[in-house]
């Protein structure tokens, strides 16, 4: 089938069963169920984990769950947010050029909203790959609410001459340009508390103070997070409202046997050097 590329023509399409009109969450649990009938590897490259982190993951997903993997250095728990990736949709439908990946059907930002009450069904509809759904940030104390959430841009009210509590004035941070897509923190107590507050604040009751104004943002968004429990005392914790909201915790672990970290090693390896020919 032809993708659309006016919204009347997908509206059609959703409403035909062509194309499929989910949350990412129930998208990601769709394709594992269908990866998970069909026999085909989960996580493929990970190790060891086949009867241990892997269920709980599986588990995670289908509960549509934002989680959290705990575990020491070199536990492969950013290979696993990143492999997260193959349970997305190929492509999804979103306007072309919004900064939050708005859907046609149900816009967020004002202005697509503008658009679409412009141009109606014929609204352009670009496609978005799954490669561009995953947004990854490694926490540092340095992160601040403007790098996560956003700000306010005050020339671009100054060249459009709007006030500064107009949506339009605000310019989005990596957590509203992750919407319809999966947004993962890696070492997530490095993050300030105020910062963490922000994210369970904008999940949870889909707004967000930016400058004292006010902005709502339903976002549809996976988190995913890691963690390393020897640090929490050393640089940080998760605050209580955040910890309270992810709904699964997830243990990694070091190999369990030394064929499994042999495995690993080969796997890992760089041993196809080539040869160089100085004649």
């Amino acid at each position: 089938m032809l993708q659309p590329t006016v919204l009347g023509d997908l509206r059609r399409a959703v409403a035909a069963g062509d194309i499929p009109h989910r949350s990412v969450k129930r998208e990601l649990r769709d394709n594992l169920i269908s990866k998970l009938r069909s026999g085909e590897r989960l996580f493929p490259g990970i190790v060891g984990y086949d009867d241990s982190v892997i269920p709980q993951i599986v588990n995670a997903v289908l509960s549509q769950h934002n989680f959290i993997i705990l575990g020491l250095r070199g536990q492969a728990k950013t290979r696993i947010l990143r492999s997260l990736v193959d349970l997305l949709d190929e492509e999804v439908p979103m306007v072309p050029g919004c900064e939050i990946n708005d859907d046609p059907l149900d816009p967020l930002c004002a202005s697509c909203r503008g658009r679409l009450e412009e141009a109606g069904e014929d609204l352009p509809v670009a496609w978005l790959p799954r490669t561009r759904r995953f947004v990854e940030k490694l926490a540092t104390p340095d992160v601040t609410i403007a790098d996560m959430l956003g700000d306010i841009d005050p020339i671009k009210a100054a060249r459009a001459g709007l006030q500064l509590s107009d949506d339009l004035t605000v310019h989005y941070g990596l957590l509203p340009r992750a919407n319809r897509g999966i947004f993962a923190v890696n070492e997530l107590p490095d993050l300030a508390g105020k910062i963490q507050v922000g994210l369970f604040n904008i999940l949870q009751e889909g707004d967000v103070q930016i400058k004292g104004y006010p902005v709502r943002l339903r976002l549809d968004l996976m988190l995913a997070f890691t963690a390393n429990p020897e640090d929490y005392t050393a640089r940080g914790k998760i605050v209580t409202p955040l910890k309270d909201r992810i709904g699964s915790e997830i243990r990694a672990h070091y190999p369990n046997t030394r064929q499994e970290a042999m495995a690993i090693t080969e796997q890992e390896a760089w041993v196809e050097r080539g040869s160089r020919d100085d004649e």
